[in-house]
């Protein structure tokens, strides 16, 4: 590879016959976590494909992230904003209702996502907003893309404040989780995709508006209906069978299934075996894809 795109071993993009440049991020979520999982993304990102890591600014474990990743900078770090089901970073009497009795953020997804109608807690969604970003910001590294824990942003009282918010703080791109099925039945062809999708009109309306708003999203995104669970094979499946233009996958390793905070039913180890994995390896070899974060594709 040459230019900022990451040394992992990647051919050179090569154009479509639109005259797109075919473009690979492979993201890791929850960096800041745990140390379990900034161990993993260390490793993954010097002995894998790992190429992007999506920061949690106000996670338990984000200074030993942050230390780990100055020691990696050809890593790119994204912004996972955190707004239900963890920790604020805002102190939790200044945003009464969205946090818990113990000050974390609600895991009642659907009823805060109904409370935002009200206009005094859209403010202080507006404000936490503005604090992640805020403390990315005084991280020093450049922002690569931003991203949202469960999706979050695709409620679109949600997408309007990080779209006004993060172009303040100089946000150029956006996850947004268009997955395509077909895709994935050839990269697994024994694997369930049946899974209740009721994220994709959601995510086919957030990419248009990002689009409309001069924010860069990926042509496709992998790691939805596989979330906790992309194993090796999976992973060497999408390899092989990527759509053209700039794809992300993102993915959840750590060195243990069992730290503090942890999902159920989460494969975070096996996750990790799949991103240093010599087959995952050598598929990334083949795939003629450059291979950084979003600023990275030409």
């Amino acid at each position: 590879m040459a230019g900022r795109g990451r040394r992992v071993p990647c051919l050179p993009a090569r154009e479509t016959w639109s005259g797109t440049l075919n473009a690979l991020v492979v993201t890791a979520d929850d960096f800041g976590l745990s140390e379990e999982v900034n161990d993993a993304i260390e490793e993954a990102h010097r002995k894998g494909i790992l190429s992007a890591a999506d920061l949690m600014v106000a996670g338990p474990a984000a200074g030993h992230a942050l230390a780990l990743a100055r020691r990696m900078p050809n890593l790119r770090l994204g912004l996972h904003l955190v707004l239900v089901e963890s920790e604020p970073i805002l102190p939790p009497d200044q945003i009464k209702n969205l946090v818990a009795h113990d000050g974390s953020l609600s895991r009642n997804m659907t009823l805060t996502g109904f409370e935002l109608l009200r206009p005094k807690v859209r403010r202080q969604m507006q404000n936490e907003i503005a604090a992640q970003f805020e403390a990315f910001r005084k991280t020093g590294r450049a922002l690569d893309h931003v991203s949202a824990h469960k999706h979050f942003h695709l409620h679109p009282l949600v997408a309007s404040d990080v779209f006004a918010i993060g172009h303040r703080f100089g946000m150029k791109a956006l996850r947004v989780p268009v997955e395509p099925v077909p895709v994935l039945r050839r990269a697994d062809p024994n694997g369930s995709t049946t899974r209740l999708d009721v994220a994709s009109p959601w995510a086919r309306l957030l990419r248009a508006r990002a689009s409309s708003a001069g924010f860069r999203t990926a042509d496709a995104v992998f790691g939805l209906r596989w979330t906790g669970q992309m194993t090796a094979a999976r992973l060497r499946g999408l390899l092989e069978h990527l759509p053209d233009g700039l794809v992300e996958i993102y993915t959840h390793p750590a060195t243990r299934n069992d730290f503090a905070g942890h999902a159920v039913d989460y494969r975070y180890v096996d996750e990790l075996a799949a991103l240093t994995d010599p087959a995952v390896v050598d598929a990334a070899r083949s795939c003629g894809r450059w291979l950084g974060g979003y600023a990275d594709a030409p």
